[in-house]
């Protein structure tokens, strides 16, 4: 059994009553999500690193059947013979899949056979593990659950930016806050040189590329108590700071002059002032909201603009206890790699993570769309550095 699996073995010994519960509360939670959507919203793909709703409902479903259910309860019958190529996202190593770019182009199964597929398999979940005490299974279904969890904040981002994209700009849901005005502070956390211990340690659940707990020497340095806001962002544009070649990278500004990046994604200048497409429809900017949606190319550039830097992520890890963190996900300087004695999962779910750690940059923290329990200190998130559909933000460390 892989260190992945043995690491959350404590952890099920004493939470085991409560694992049906979360699964299905999770399951659950998924479709209140989408409750908002009409009919036309589940199969939209504007871009090819968003998926449709539809596809997100079965491919958490999909990930259930194919690790749990069709390789542990005996006699289980497939819901679809099709599904798993429709439904599977990038295990190479489980078989062929439609790809990724075509997602949008499956209006069948229909929305009402996919919701009938996550019945079919949520309820045979449920009476598969009333009576199962397979470490290995529970382990599985922990990871399932997480890996939903996951799915959750991808669709909402999703949803926003499928109706970001529509000319109507419309509403999904009035009652969701993504901008909460933030507790202004002008205070730097100062952090004292020494070694520190990076990664996941003890019980509980994380994932793979959170283990290889190691310790690292970090130079004195001194990190923001509070993440950029509107305000600060605005006057890095009445500064023309998206003009300026000498803050960008060299493969950011051939990126921001070819697709034309002039401001974060969804904001909008009209008649002289900025609104901002939320998921409550278009709204004046909030100054006092953490600025969102920038990539890690308009983090890096912002930085330099203030003559400061982004943290790396060993130095955000060993400072996030002494600030408020959740809000946005937050840009560091960290590429994406492996941590040291790092050992991906056996068999398919080796690709889990492993896979992507090239040319990917670390992102730590949580956001307004991260799901309850499911983020914690050492979580490191990892998005391509052009990317801007997520709740990304930043935080600044100043330069010695």
């Amino acid at each position: 059994m892989s260190v992945f699996v043995n690491r959350i073995r404590s952890f099920f010994m004493v939470i085991t009553d409560n694992l049906l519960s979360s699964l299905l509360t999770t399951r659950s939670h998924t479709e209140e999500i989408c409750a908002p959507l009409q009919t036309e919203d589940y199969v939209v793909q504007p871009i090819v690193d968003v998926s449709p709703p539809k596809w997100h409902l079965g491919h958490t479903t999909w990930f259930f059947e194919e690790f749990i259910l069709a390789k542990y309860k005996a006699g289980y019958t497939r819901f679809h013979d099709d599904f798993a190529y429709v439904f599977n996202s990038y295990y190479e190593s489980i078989g062929k899949r439609v790809v990724r770019t075509n997602r949008g182009n499956l209006s069948r199964p229909t929305v009402s056979e996919v919701y009938e597929y996550r019945d079919y398999v949520t309820n045979s979940l449920h009476s598969f593990l009333e009576d199962v005490d397979d470490i290995e299974i529970r382990t599985l279904v922990e990871i399932g659950i997480h890996h939903e969890k996951q799915h959750q904040e991808l669709l909402l981002t999703d949803i926003k930016f499928i109706l970001g994209n529509n000319p109507l700009l419309p509403e999904y849901n009035a009652t969701f806050e993504e901008n909460p005005t933030v507790k202004l502070s002008s205070k730097y956390i100062t952090i004292d040189e020494g070694l520190y211990q990076i990664g996941f340690k003890g019980d509980g659940f994380c994932y793979d590329n959170e283990l290889g707990a190691h310790k690292v020497f970090i130079e004195k340095y001194s990190i923001a108590k509070s993440l950029v806001t509107n305000k600060e962002y605005l006057d890095f544009l009445s500064d023309r700071g998206y003009e300026n070649s000498l803050l960008w990278h060299a493969e950011a500004w051939d990126w921001i002059n070819s697709d034309n990046i002039k401001m974060p994604l969804y904001w909008h200048k009209v008649d002289g002032e900025y609104y901002q497409y939320t998921l409550r429809g278009l709204k004046k900017i909030d100054l006092n909201a953490p600025v969102t949606h920038i990539s890690y190319y308009e983090a890096f550039a912002y930085a330099q603009w203030r003559g400061e830097r982004l943290p790396t992520e060993f130095e955000w890890e060993a400072a996030q206890q002494f600030f408020d963190w959740g809000l946005r996900w937050e840009w560091t300087e960290s590429a994406y790699l492996p941590y040291p004695n790092y050992a991906k999962a056996p068999g398919a779910l080796g690709e889990y993570n492993g896979k992507f750690m090239v040319n990917q940059k670390v992102l730590r923290g949580g956001s307004v769309a991260t799901p309850n329990n499911h983020t914690r200190p050492t979580y490191r998130n990892f998005f391509h550095p052009q990317l801007r559909w997520q709740f990304n933000g930043l935080r600044l460390v100043k330069n010695k």
